[in-house]
């Protein structure tokens, strides 16, 4: 058996060309990861390389302010989940210690008299802009013009799950009309050396909550994928001006299964800090997921019943984020009953 191979990376210009059959091509080489694992990585898109070095810089200028002033905006504050993150904040896998990353969740900006907003749709709220930041206009207006490029970009990639599936590229257009993504500036800190890899992880072993991953990382790899049948981890190196794409939980749950979540991770071993900007593409909140065409056979059952978007992903983030709280509660429980068992010993 051939040794495995990280995902591939992609030519996807072909979809915005006329060449059909460079076209069917690189359709058929994204069917075939979805079948595998879920990951590849994509080149020749249109989002500049400009605009991602920009936005990159941004992440950068946030990540460098203290932490009083990162902490004006914690997500905490709110209940639609944007704003700062705190190191240490998430838990993604059981038995790990809550993961060695921070990061500054963005979205669309949604006003507080919009639907979306008035209803605590997922992720729905006004953008929580840092105030001391270089050049805030700048930042702001950055941020959002890389948002709205990769949020397109998503559109893209769905048009092409489509024609994998057998239907038309506007198949998944009620899915991406009136569609929710957050996207994340995430920074990993240097892990030292000496620290144990299991209680310090960049993040945990997990899967993807929604429908479709775009991560933009740095020139410091860390990203691992589980090639599932040798298990063994595989290492996702940068590509200067690629994107990682992924599959979630949701699409995966869409094609009953035929279509893989994979499993992956960050673990920081390189002794240098680490940027990432993943873009999470959820859908319409609303949007009713139900299973796919052609993955089934005519007799066959879907595995699931239907579910909303909404649903869906907001029962994982409350289990992730839940999971890091239950294990800093025990830990502290822990602690208090050291400290009483010490005095109980030299009362």
């Amino acid at each position: 058996m051939s040794s495995p191979t990280a995902p591939p990376i992609l030519d996807f210009s072909p979809i915005y060309g006329n060449d059909s059959e460079a076209k069917a091509k690189l359709v058929e080489e994204v069917r075939k990861c979805c079948h595998y694992n879920g990951f590849f990585q994509i080149t020749g898109h249109r989002v500049p390389l400009e605009l991602q070095r920009r936005v990159m810089n941004c992440s950068k200028r946030f990540f460098d302010l203290p932490l009083e002033e990162k902490l004006q905006i914690d997500r905490n504050l709110n209940s639609f989940n944007r704003g700062y993150e705190l190191l240490r904040s998430q838990m993604l896998e059981v038995g790990t210690g809550p993961e060695l990353k921070e990061g500054l969740y963005i979205g669309q900006e949604i006003p507080e008299d919009h639907p979306y907003f008035l209803q605590k749709k997922l992720n729905s709220g006004p953008n929580q802009w840092p105030q001391t930041v270089s050049d805030k206009e700048e930042f702001q207006n950055t941020t959002m013009e890389y948002y709205n490029a990769v949020f397109e970009l998503a559109k893209d990639v769905l048009a092409v799950l489509a024609l994998t599936l057998g239907v038309e590229t506007s198949y998944f257009d009620p899915l991406t009309d009136g569609a929710v993504a957050t996207m994340r500036f995430l920074h990993y800190p240097a892990q030292p050396k000496d620290q144990d890899e299991k209680l310090n992880r960049g993040i945990g072993a997990h899967t993807d909550f929604g429908c479709v991953t775009l991560l933009l990382q740095d020139e410091v790899d860390g990203l691992q994928v589980l090639d599932a049948p040798t298990g063994q981890w595989l290492d996702v190196k940068p590509a200067p001006g690629a994107y990682v794409v992924n599959l979630g939980n949701l699409f995966m749950r869409m094609a009953n299964d035929k279509y893989k979540s994979n499993t992956h991770r960050v673990i920081n071993k390189s002794g240098r800090e680490r940027y990432s900007i993943p873009f999470f593409f959820s859908g319409n909140p609303d949007y009713l997921c139900e299973c796919l065409p052609n993955c089934r056979e005519q007799d066959e059952a879907a595995k699931y019943p239907p579910i909303t978007v909404q649903d869906m992903v907001t029962a994982s983030y409350k289990e992730s984020y839940g999971r890091a709280e239950a294990y800093k509660k025990d830990l502290e429980m822990k602690k208090l009953d050291q400290a009483s068992n010490v005095a109980a010993v030299g009362a």
